[in-house]
């Protein structure tokens, strides 16, 4: 009964903990450009292709695909 106890007040604990962190995150606008984050990839392939710069496979060739 004591261990009952013990990890329903632990869970609350965590739970509560992780509420405050996400009301800090919200006030502190870490949410504010999700968005923006998936094409942080992308940025340095979009610098080359409006310099005009080619691809470099580095020693690699790209397959041929065959036609049926």
């Amino acid at each position: 009964m004591q261990l009952m106890l013990v990890l329903i007040a632990a869970s609350l604990c965590m739970g509560l903990a992780a509420a405050l962190l996400f009301y800090y995150a919200v006030t502190r606008d870490w949410f504010r450009d999700v968005e923006d984050a998936k094409y942080q990839v992308f940025w340095s392939d979009l610098g080359e292709t409006v310099d005009g710069k080619q691809e470099k496979h580095h020693g690699i060739k790209p397959k041929k695909r065959r036609r049926h």
